[in-house]
């Protein structure tokens, strides 16, 4: 059933905090969209005059995978940042082609495309969830419950190693002419839900911020995840592992992956490059893979 209802988002205020960081970016909301993500990649797309461009995950970019320049002529606001928020967004995708749930106004969902060129990919959506977990739950003098679980979500963490998922990343990029776009997808459970097939394993902030909306948490997330994004473009994520380690759900857990040489073991948290390392007979790097957790019954 559609929900008639529309949240002040304060676009006009958040554009004033974002204009400085990113120049000529524009901030939009819109109360319907199949997904944030597709459509930024869809406007990257046309304006580069390659309308079917590949688009690929940082984690898959190669060493000269660059088309040649576009050869529709180029207009100035190709590759311009843009925020786009959905009050709805019917067709969600998370990573491997998920589906992503969410209804009218209880979530938060947007999508972030910017040029970015930083010198090694690995990692970025490790320093993705680091900024959006620290802007949520800022005071680290507090008990942490936002857990983060490699390599693209946040979870509610109700034990070690045990929790319910609150949010998730995915972090598509395509090229424009000589740059490359990078869309920053984030979906974050803001109040309770009536969605099938969510159960147990399901959180959302309202849990842990009485007061929550998905305005309120789009307010405390957005210029700490472009500083982020800029920092990580210099710096790469080396800078972000000491505060990915204070929330690494999955560091010392048993879990299973899907990389043939090591099916099996224990997570021994991340390099500086963001590749997850796990104990099997001997240890491992993974860059890239689904994880999934052995979680305490229950949860």
């Amino acid at each position: 059933m559609a929900d008639s209802r529309h949240l002040h988002w304060g676009a006009e205020a958040l554009w004033q905090q974002l204009e400085p960081l990113l120049p000529g970016i524009s901030v939009e909301v819109v109360a319907h969209v199949e997904s944030t993500n597709t459509r930024l990649l869809d406007r990257a797309r046309d304006s580069s005059g390659l309308p079917d461009a590949p688009i690929s995950r940082p984690g898959q970019l190669a060493e000269g995978a660059e088309p040649p320049n576009s050869p529709h002529g180029r207009r100035a606001g190709d590759t311009q940042p843009c925020l786009l928020v959905a009050e709805h967004q019917t067709g969600g995708r998370g990573r491997l082609g998920r589906h992503w749930q969410a209804s009218a106004c209880n979530s938060l969902t947007f999508s972030l495309s910017l040029p970015l060129a930083p010198r090694d990919w690995s990692g970025l959506s490790l320093a993705v969830g680091v900024a959006l977990a620290d802007s949520l739950e800022p005071d680290p003098a507090t008990p942490l419950r936002i857990g983060l679980k490699w390599p693209n979500d946040l979870w509610l963490v109700d034990a070690p190693g045990s929790g319910r998922k609150l949010g998730g990343v995915l972090i598509e990029t395509v090229a424009v002419g000589t740059q490359r776009m990078c869309v920053v997808g984030v979906g974050l459970n803001v109040l309770p839900q009536a969605l099938e097939g969510l159960g147990s394993g399901y959180a959302c902030l309202s849990e842990l911020d009485a007061d929550a909306s998905a305005p309120r948490a789009l307010t405390a997330l957005a210029v700490p995840l472009v500083q982020a994004i800029k920092r990580f473009e210099l710096e790469g994520f080396a800078p972000f592992v000491p505060a990915y380690a204070r929330r690494d759900l999955l560091r010392g857990q048993r879990i299973t992956t899907s990389a043939a040489e090591v099916p099996e073991g224990l997570a021994e948290g991340v390099d500086e490059r963001g590749a997850l390392r796990v104990r099997g007979r001997e240890l491992h790097a993974l860059v890239s893979g689904e994880v999934s957790v052995r979680l305490q019954e229950g949860t």
